[in-house]
């Protein structure tokens, strides 16, 4: 005897309720995922450190960039230079950032991050060495090839540390690029002092000072090791690897944006440090200011900058829920 079985087809799913499904769960991996936050209280502040430690790197820029504007004046009457001359300075420099941001990329990855950094912080050393017994004109210009290679390397590496950072990295990232606008503050109060002695050029000794007490933190802070393992030391994932096959170099030239921030850098940076640095020769020599104005020129240019650190403090604040943070006249 035999029995039979009933199957039953099981009703289409409608295809309007697959394509709903699909795209709910397409929309549910574009929405950011929060990062929480495992890490202890030593992670934390050794991250702090770190922060400080790259902002010091910033702060040498700040400082180097805010230093030549003051000095022009008498580097013209010293070396018995024209403009055209004088600018070579900043031609120099230029060749300098271009290629420390050209060895940068293979260097790193052969060397690593903390011994880049360290590497990158002896440029300073040497040129501000060599520029503050005032030598002859085509050494002292030469002087800030190696300078600007130093300082390169130094501002990729800690920009790109900082930015890996998963919590709270557009905070950090607004610390170090306030402290290259304190150096930048601070420097030409220094430099303008110095302008106006017999011995102009000992305002690279206090320069040098500063470039040495950044390569001392450097080193003590982030001791040479490389960046996943500087990571993981604040409780950070490593980053990750790109599968392909080309070199890294290669993959930063096919990326679009790169060029568009390149060029956009280029002419930002450009025109503000050449105005920077021309503007005292300006007032001086067009518009018959004494030179005991020069301290004050570069402050409406820098000082935003600044303000930016104090904007971020209370940024950090509100997010903690800190009603007793202190207010920038400026801030929103």
């Amino acid at each position: 005897m035999s029995s039979a079985v009933e199957l039953h087809s099981l009703p289409n799913e409608p295809s309007n309720s697959r394509l709903s499904r699909t795209e709910s769960k397409h929309a549910a991996d574009a929405l950011p995922v929060a990062v929480s936050d495992t890490r202890t209280q030593q992670h934390v502040f050794r991250e702090r450190i770190q922060v400080l430690a790259l902002c010091g790197c910033l702060f040498l820029a700040g400082w180097n960039d805010g230093t030549i504007g003051p000095l022009i004046p008498r580097i013209q009457n010293v070396y018995h230079v024209g403009f055209a001359v004088v600018s070579l300075i900043f031609v120099f420099a230029c060749v300098g950032f271009i290629a420390g941001a050209l060895i940068n990329v293979p260097l790193t990855d052969r060397l690593g991050f903390g011994k880049m950094l360290t590497l990158g912080s002896l440029g300073p050393i040497v040129a501000y060495s060599i520029q503050a017994p005032a030598p002859p004109f085509p050494l002292f210009i030469l002087s800030f090839v190696i300078n600007g290679v130093g300082i390169a390397i130094q501002g990729a590496q800690a920009n790109g540390y900082v930015a890996s950072l998963k919590h709270n990295s557009e905070i950090k990232i607004g610390l170090l690029h306030g402290a290259y606008g304190a150096g930048a503050l601070i420097s030409p109060l220094v430099a303008t002092q110095f302008s106006q002695l017999s011995r102009w050029s000992f305002h690279y000794l206090a320069s040098l000072g500063v470039a040495l007490a950044n390569a001392l933190v450097l080193l003590i802070v982030f001791r040479l090791k490389g960046q996943d393992e500087c990571l993981a030391s604040v409780g950070e994932a490593a980053g990750e690897t790109s599968p392909s096959e080309h070199s890294t170099f290669r993959q930063i030239l096919s990326t679009r944006a790169v060029h568009l921030l390149a060029f956009f850098i280029l002419v930002y940076v450009g025109v503000e440090v050449t105005i920077g640095g021309w503007i005292v020769t300006y007032i001086i020599d067009v518009r018959g200011g004494g030179p005991s104005l020069r301290r004050f020129l570069w402050r409406p240019r820098y000082g935003p900058a600044f303000v930016l650190v104090v904007d971020t403090i209370n940024l950090l604040a509100s997010q903690k829920g800190n009603n007793q943070a202190p207010r920038s006249g400026c801030s929103r």
